[in-house]
């Protein structure tokens, strides 16, 4: 089924993908419509932010979110989680036990960075970890679109999911792998060293015409891709061997 994006307050990439940026931390959300079920990625930063996403998405397909994707695991990417009560949730392998033994970690970087703190304590309490781990790829078949996740990490983080959409153009959502409102953040999770590899590969699962969306910012195309690998690779001293 093709969706209906104009007006929406999302902005349409394919038929059948789309994404918002939300507020505050400019975060993306993505969204992905099959005939059979529906696929969001990264729910949010709370579950006030959660249930926002939740009912914009029922209003636009018209069905309930069945699946989710953590591209990876910071808190305004899976706070809003528990929003989406019988979801399958889907992460890189590890996440799982890392979101579930660092749970005060994740309530205190939240906090550091704006949630209200009883908003954080509410996310982190309801936390929802995934259920499914992808170690190499998975395909998830949502009906009539087939959609791949790809454990591309560490890079950012110690657990980077994209997030690859088959269509009349090809869509990779990146999660913060890349972004373009800012400098790619490079925190004590991060693995530098791997990073323009896991860039790589999102660039062979898209292509030079693919769509990338990044973690925070604007839609990009190949060549920023490129361009991002080359600076994260000249700052952090990786050979282009």
């Amino acid at each position: 089924m093709d969706v209906r994006w104009e007006g929406s307050g999302w902005e349409r990439l394919t038929g059948r993908a789309g994404r918002r940026r939300l507020p505050v931390w400019d975060c993306t959300v993505g969204l992905v419509v099959g005939e059979d079920s529906v696929l969001l990625i990264d729910p949010g930063s709370c579950l006030r932010e959660g249930a926002e996403v939740r009912a914009e998405a029922e209003r636009l397909t018209g069905r309930r979110v069945t699946h989710i994707a953590f591209t990876h695991g910071h808190f305004d990417h899976v706070l809003g989680g528990a929003a989406f009560a019988g979801a399958e949730v889907f992460g890189a392998v590890g996440l799982a036990a890392l979101l579930s033994a660092e749970r005060e970690e994740l309530r205190e970087d939240a906090v550091k960075h704006g949630l209200a703190e009883a908003e954080a304590a509410e996310a982190v309490n309801q936390l929802v970890l995934p259920r499914h781990e992808v170690s190499g790829e998975w395909t998830l078949e949502l009906g009539g679109v087939q959609v791949l996740l790809a454990n591309v990490g560490p890079g950012h983080s110690g657990h980077d999911l994209a997030v690859f959409v088959p269509g009349e153009r090809e869509v990779v959502f990146c999660g913060d792998l890349v972004e373009e409102s800012g400098e790619p953040m490079a925190g004590p999770d991060a693995t530098p060293a791997r990073w323009p590899a896991a860039l790589d590969r999102l660039l062979s699962l898209g292509g030079d015409d693919a769509l990338y969306v990044p973690g925070h910012g604007a839609v990009v195309g190949a060549d920023f891709v490129r361009a991002q690998r080359a600076t994260l690779a000249a700052r952090f001293g990786v050979s282009e061997a």
